[in-house]
This record gives C-alpha cells, structure tokens and sequence, in this order.
C-alpha cells in the first residue's frame, strides 16, 4: 500500500495506533477506517492481500479532514481491530463479518484476538477523554465521523451500483437525537448540499446506502448525550479506483474543502442552540 507521497508503510507505521491533533474548535473529525498498518504478529496468519485489505478500508479519509484542528487519524487497519464495531465483533473471526472474505489462515489464536481488543478499549478510553475535554472548554460539539465505501464490488469493470441506493455522499443518524441536533443536521446537508464542483453539486442523502449504525456514534450519543452530536459521513469512492487504490487529487481537494466549509457554520449552529 502506497502512502499519498507515494511512498511504501514502514514498521513505524504498522506500530504506530493513531494521531490526535488537538485544537481551538468544538468541531472534530475522525478516520476510523483509514488505517492499513498491521502488528507483526498478526501478519503471517493473515490471508489476505495488502489490495484485498485496502479495498475495504478508506483510504484518503484521512486526507480528506486534514484542515481540522480536532481530528483522529487512525493507522491501524480494521481488519486488526474494527473501532466501528461493538466490541463483540470487532475483531473478523467469520466471513460474514468481513464481506465474506477469509480474513486468517487459521481460527485467530486467542492471545491475537484479545491483543487487538487492547486497541478497541484503548481508542475509546482516548476519545472519551478527549470529548470531555472539548466538552469543558465549549460546552458542546460536534463529531464528523469519516468513511468512504465501495460502489463497484463486482469488479473494475462492472458497472457501479445503481446511483439511486448509492449517494456520493451518505449521511447516517441512526443513534442520533433528531429532536435535539436537527438544527446542526441541517446545518451539515445545507451546507454540504451548496458546495459545487465541476459546475454541479453533489448528490446529499440521509440513510440511503447506510444509516450511521456505528460504534463510535452510537459511542458518543451514549456518553454525551446533551452535548455530543456525532454524525457519520460516507462518501462514495468516486474520488479514487476502489481497485486499484489511484487516487483522484482534484475531487480529493475538493471534498477537503467541503469539510474545511462547514466547521465556521457548524461552530454557529452549536452557539445558537447554548
């Protein structure tokens, strides 16, 4: 796999969980899935390609949220440990739970599996801590969880799903209080509904291709439930090949700024509901 520079992962990275940047925003946004890093002992029993692991994840998600004083980057793939997932389930031992691929050679020994839930119990420890600490300093915020998801599953050349169950950008609200966040909901799709690229607007919609069924967001609606608006962002891989990992720089640049957009507005619609 193949760094935005171009360059190969090394071992640093395949040690390394994640980076936290930390800023003067109650904004934050995450990158859950970006990771490809894998820990050496978990390399050999997997049976997976590095392409085959790549397609899965969301590469450039985390390229995409760069301009954000508060974000997370995760480097660890999901195919380690899922953080999007209950704990439960976050580590693939069955096929069905991994788009019916074979993720081990072998059943995954327990010491491995227990290993990698360090990682699950370890993230959300620092996110919670983290959001307290947004909590204190503005009363309230706002998390952009960050995904990307695949519309030609049949192969390079087949055709892409139907546009109609595939929006280039999906919105999940699943565990989310309507009642109370709809104004910066509405905040988000306004604003990401006025954004133009290429002499057209993208496609916006609310749990079409998924519904924000996630951990973390469920994860945050739990624990910050008076101050904790957690949304989940999936975009379409229409700004890469799904297949072969090549980006697209220019639709890349413009969904960073779409993000980098929305922060002043959003810091707005969280004053006026204080």
């Amino acid at each position: 796999m193949l760094t935005l520079k171009g360059e190969p992962l090394t071992d640093a990275d395949n040690d390394s969980w994640w980076t936290v940047h930390r800023g003067e925003s109650p904004v934050v946004a995450t990158a859950i899935h970006d990771g490809h890093g894998l820990r050496a002992d978990l390399q050999a029993l997997m049976a997976l390609a590095d392409d085959e692991r790549l397609r899965e994840e969301d590469p450039y998600t985390a390229y995409i949220l760069q301009d954000l004083a508060n974000r997370v980057i995760v480097h660890r793939s999901r195919f380690e440990v899922d953080l999007n997932r209950a704990r439960d389930g976050a580590v693939y031992t069955d096929p069905s739970q991994a788009w019916g691929l074979n993720v081990w050679r072998d059943a995954l020994p327990r010491d491995r599996h227990e290993a990698s839930l360090v990682l699950h119990d370890e993230y959300y420890r620092m996110l919670r801590s983290m959001l307290q600490s947004i909590e204190r300093r503005h009363g309230s915020f706002v998390v952009l969880d960050v995904h990307s998801y695949n519309h030609r599953r049949d192969g390079p050349d087949s055709d892409p799903t139907d546009p109609a169950a595939a929006p280039e950008i999906n919105i999940g609200t699943h565990s989310m209080d309507r009642g109370r966040w709809a104004h910066v909901l509405e905040t988000l799709l306004d604003a990401f509904r006025r954004f133009e690229f290429r002499g057209k607007r993208f496609d916006v919609r609310e749990n079409v291709a998924f519904q924000g069924r996630g951990e973390q967001t469920r994860f945050i609606h739990e624990h910050f439930p008076q101050t904790g608006c957690a949304i989940a962002i999936e975009f379409k891989k229409f700004f890469m090949d799904e297949w072969t990992g090549e980006p697209d720089f220019e639709v890349l640049e413009a969904l960073r700024a779409l993000i980098a957009s929305t922060v002043p507005d959003l810091v707005k619609a969280l004053d006026g509901r204080q």
